[in-house]
């Protein structure tokens, strides 16, 4: 398990003590916001609004929040203005990170992630130096207590996803960025909870980082990025091997 999947795997697990769930609907209701600015307020006419959507049902969001969110990016209610910026850099170990930002005060959100990658022994790049490194593809992410690995996989499979993923806890399901909504639809059909649905970033290759003292700035600094009010999203292409994971919890 490496990239994307082992870092969604910390943050569930994390997730069980940390008390973050205001932040992750401040970030889920300003995707919905731009997305519907961008695209206009029909879920089925605007694919990023659908996924924005679906992200935020997956995480339990009011209807009535995920409605006013639309509302403001559409100019029914007056919201504020942001402006997407991609950052990019290597944190630890040469890992290759990318940082998903909307922002309202570019220099704040610069100042704070250069200085959040210093910090912790990484430093933040040029445009275009690690991006390179990623796909862009849809993950979803199903609990596999009580799922069947066969019926999941039919579903799956058959409504367009490349590939399922089994992990210790869970399943991970890939999608093409066209093929994600058809995905996410037949699973809600079927049935089935997901714990996470997105378009990601997922990283060609992965780099092992072996030791615990890189290992563990390296936790601290997608910690850090994530936990800023003006990050959407974070990915990295790292390995970290799970008996050190268990010594840094």
């Amino acid at each position: 398990m490496s990239g994307h999947s082992k870092w969604s795997t910390i943050k569930r697990k994390k997730g069980a003590n940390d008390a973050k769930r205001g932040k992750i609907f401040t970030k889920l209701i300003k995707e919905i916001t731009v997305a519907a600015k961008m695209g206009g307020g029909d879920i089925d006419g605007n694919p990023r609004l659908r996924s924005a959507v679906t992200a935020a049902k997956s995480e339990n969001m009011p209807k009535d929040n995920i409605d006013r969110a639309i509302k403001k990016g559409i100019g029914d209610l007056d919201g504020a203005v942001y402006d997407e910026i991609l950052y990019e850099g290597y944190g630890p170990g040469g890992v290759a990170v990318l940082v998903e930002t909307m922002t309202d005060n570019k220099n704040r959100t610069v100042a704070d992630i250069r200085h959040y990658f210093a910090k912790c022994n990484g430093n933040l790049g040029e445009s275009g130096c690690v991006a390179w490194m990623f796909d862009k593809q849809g993950v979803i992410v199903v609990d596999a207590e009580g799922v069947d690995e066969e019926e999941l996989m039919d579903i799956a499979i058959e409504a367009g996803a490349d590939d399922v993923v089994e992990d210790d806890t869970s399943f991970q399901i890939l999608t093409t960025p066209d093929s994600f909504n058809e995905v996410v639809e037949n699973l809600e059909k079927s049935g089935i909870t997901m714990a996470e649905a997105s378009l990601s970033m997922v990283p060609k290759n992965t780099v092992d980082v072996t030791e615990e003292k890189p290992a563990k700035s390296l936790l601290k600094l997608l910690d850090l990025l994530e936990d800023h009010d003006d990050v959407q999203k974070v990915h990295a292409n790292f390995d970290i091997p799970d008996e050190i994971i268990e010594g840094l919890s």
